[in-house]
């Protein structure tokens, strides 16, 4: 969503505490980690609180693999005690009892491996949720400027595609990755028990693998982070054109949209494909290497059993341990995949997680408890942090208490970004903002919020009952309250023909006119009933009987508070007490409606181009 209202009531939701663990600005904020270690030293810390549960699964997982090796051991003594019975008679009950050991070993290491899945998937959800209540909590302690250059698809890959891809990696990597390096170790040692020769067979045979997969994993670690970041880009290009569809079609941009799609889509496949091409030799390399280990043994036992070495047992038993020893090679060639695809992931949940954040105003406790609803603003300046260009230059203004103060101006004279500046949206850079003698800056963002109501021009309204959307943030308000903000603005009668009235669910399939929409955030502002006003072009989306309609209810609402009323069409602020005509981030004039008018200066030429336009 790229509306404002959305971003403005996010950032007042926000609770501002301090950096935790995880998700605030440590060292090297804002830059992007490349290396895979760091980035799962990071995950390793969200899994700190469960180590125990971890060390568990681990244990399990080596402890069914060891008894998962003590197969083959079992099964070298039975084809010792079959093959040396063949003419003396086979001592079934000694066979016997090796196999009902065999499968008491073999279920016990199903059983621990069931155990090891249980854990390390209760484990892998718990860390992600933490993970995206973390994200959560951070989009509220970031600055308005991160919003304004980062498109909100990208952030919600993020919170869905990255998380879920760190999540599915270390449900399927971690345990995959234990079991098989003691596998791996496992049946390297119970092949040195049984035979030096042929152990060092195996080893040469299957070495070349390790050199071949660590030399595919560095070439296409690269890959896989640029992977989940044109999955970002993607995902932030489809949000953006699904937002603003009707405009897409009106001006017939359906194939500039699908050409830059396409574009996007091509560098999402490209990369997806060379990741997975690279990463994807691993595997059949590995099963080619386990193969030769394994016709590599079976040649050199069979020399050795016509010579008389070894016992036709040894073969059998080592047969099994060479798979045991190069199984495990494909698995970490597959687990290393896997945390690979997590580590790209885990550097885009970590560098959003380590942004800039808001600065800490816990310490902050003044109040304002009687709030008369007197703002200064005593040479204020102003630039964005993306930008060297100062958007307010030197604003100095006062307001009485109850008055209904207008600022008006061309297009990016400055207007918003005063609204904005005084409800701690941005950071000024120089002068100061008061608010009945005490400085902004002293005061908690949350406080100065709670200070004002706030009517856009963009509307944001949330799938929930119209009561919901009305009361928002407001929750100790009566029907009697809301019926009569909502009668105010003339929204009433509509409301009570909607199916289920004040508890009709607002969805896709409501149809609410802009009009009908900028109705229920003035109704939203009234029933909030804070001590002052600010009104951005409020009425923009009505027609002139309901503006009409509304206006009044705008001035019976702006009695005895302090509104600042942001306005393009001047008729609707004649009767503002002080109007502040602003040009280039600066005032130009100030004045009452008619002193304005009788100085024949800018104001009055924006007036009057008005009817110019009309006539």
């Amino acid at each position: 969503m790229k509306n404002n209202e959305y971003k403005l009531g996010q950032a007042k939701m926000a609770r501002h505490h301090g950096p935790g663990p995880g998700h605030g600005p440590g060292p090297g904020a804002g830059e992007k980690a490349n290396d895979l270690v760091g980035t799962w030293k990071k995950l390793l810390g969200y899994c700190r609180k469960h180590i125990a549960g971890m060390v568990i699964a681990v244990v399990c997982a080596a402890a069914g693999t060891v008894l998962t090796l003590a197969g083959p051991d079992k099964l070298s003594e039975i084809t010792n005690l079959i093959t040396g019975g063949i003419t003396t008679g086979i001592d079934m009950d000694a066979v016997a009892k090796i196999g009902f050991t065999l499968v008491a070993f073999y279920a016990s290491s199903y059983i621990l491996s069931s155990v090891q899945n249980w854990i390390m998937a209760t484990v892998t959800q718990k860390v992600s949720k933490r993970l995206r209540s973390d994200i959560s909590k951070k989009i509220n302690r970031l600055p308005m400027w991160y919003y304004n250059r980062t498109t909100t698809g990208d952030v919600l890959s993020r919170v869905t595609n990255d998380v879920d891809t760190i999540a599915q990696s270390l449900n399927n990597s971690i345990g995959s990755l234990v079991s098989a390096v003691v596998l791996f170790a496992g049946s390297l040692i119970m092949m040195l028990r049984t035979n030096l020769v042929m152990t060092a067979a195996a080893v040469l045979a299957t070495l070349i693998g390790f050199v071949l997969m660590f030399s595919i994993m560095g070439k296409s670690q690269k890959y896989f982070t640029r992977q989940q970041d044109r999955l970002g880009d993607l995902n932030g290009h489809i949000e953006e054109i699904y937002a603003g569809h009707t405009v897409v079609k009106a001006y017939n941009g359906e194939a500039e949209a699908r050409k830059k799609f396409d574009r996007l889509n091509g560098e999402l496949s490209e990369s997806a494909f060379r990741a997975q091409c690279l990463s994807g030799l691993m595997h059949p390399i590995m099963g080619f290497m386990g193969n030769f280990g394994y016709v590599t043994v079976c040649v050199v036992g069979g020399a050795m059993a016509l010579n008389g070495k070894i016992d036709f047992g040894v073969i059998v038993a080592f047969m099994l341990y060479v798979r045991y020893f190069t199984q495990p090679l494909s698995q970490i060639a597959q687990a290393m995949q896997s945390l690979q695809s997590a580590a790209a992931a885990g550097e885009r949940v970590f560098e959003f997680l380590e942004e800039e954040e808001m600065e800490d105003e816990s310490a902050k406790t003044k109040e304002l408890t009687e709030v008369n609803g007197y703002v200064e603003f005593d040479h204020v300046k102003f630039g964005y942090e993306d930008s060297d260009t100062t958007v307010i230059n030197d604003f100095s203004a006062s307001a009485l208490p109850g008055q209904k103060i207008a600022i008006v101006g061309p297009t990016g004279a400055g207007k918003t970004t005063i609204v904005n500046l005084l409800m701690r949206f941005h950071e000024i850079q120089g002068g100061e903002i008061r608010v009945d003698g005490v400085p902004t800056k002293e005061l908690s963002r949350e406080t100065v919020h709670s200070l004002f109501c706030m009517v856009l021009q963009d509307t944001w309204l949330f799938e929930g009952t119209v009561r919901e959307n009305l009361i928002y943030c407001t929750k100790d308000a009566t029907d009697e309250k809301m019926r009569k903000a909502c009668k105010s603005v003339g929204l009433d009668h509509f409301i009570r023909t909607l199916p289920s009235g004040y508890d009709t669910v607002l969805n896709d399939r409501v149809n609410l006119s802009q009009g009908q929409k900028q109705q229920l955030t003035i109704a939203r502002a009234m029933i909030a009933d804070k001590p002052m006003l600010i009104l951005d072009e409020a009425t923009s989306s009505v027609d002139t009987r309901t503006e009409l309609q509304i206006q009044r209810a705008m001035d019976e609402l702006m009695k005895n508070r302090t509104s600042f009323v942001i306005a393009h069409r001047l008729s609707t602020i004649k009767n503002a007490d002080l109007i502040l005509v602003m040009k280039n981030g600066d005032i130009i004039e100030s004045g009452t409606h008619d002193e304005l008018l009788s100085q024949n200066g800018f104001y009055a030429e924006l007036y009057n181009s008005q009817f110019e336009k009309a006539s």
